[in-house]
């Protein structure tokens, strides 16, 4: 399945938008804009999971190590996500502790 990513930038402040499926074959993609948002001085990070269908570990370690490298940088990574299939896999992984989780784009926005 292909993954459909857009991001949207405000000075420090970006907003990746994933849809489709982020597994093996396509989480690379989406580290690919992780990295490229933090390296660009995107340390205020809001990724917004509401078009993803699926995530397998692979997926969930990308949101990880994305989550280190903005914390390196003193920044802040926000999830957004309503939908239960991937909030059930957040919450048994226990990654609902580590990440912020809002059911909204404006709510994650105005943390």
């Amino acid at each position: 399945m292909e993954l459909d990513i857009s991001t949207e930038r405000d000075a420090a402040k970006c907003r990746i938008t994933v849809g489709g499926e982020v597994d093996v074959y396509t989480s690379p993609q989406l580290k690919s804009h992780i990295v490229d948002a933090v390296d660009a001085g995107c340390v205020d990070l809001v990724v917004d999971l509401e078009g993803v269908t699926f995530i397998d570990s692979s997926g969930l370690g990308v949101l990880v190590s994305g989550l280190r490298r903005v914390k390196e940088r003193d920044g802040s990574m926000r999830i957004v996500c309503t939908r239960e299939s991937i909030l059930k896999i957040l919450r048994i992984t226990g990654l609902d502790k580590v990440f912020p989780i809002f059911s909204s784009v404006p709510d994650a926005e105005g943390f």
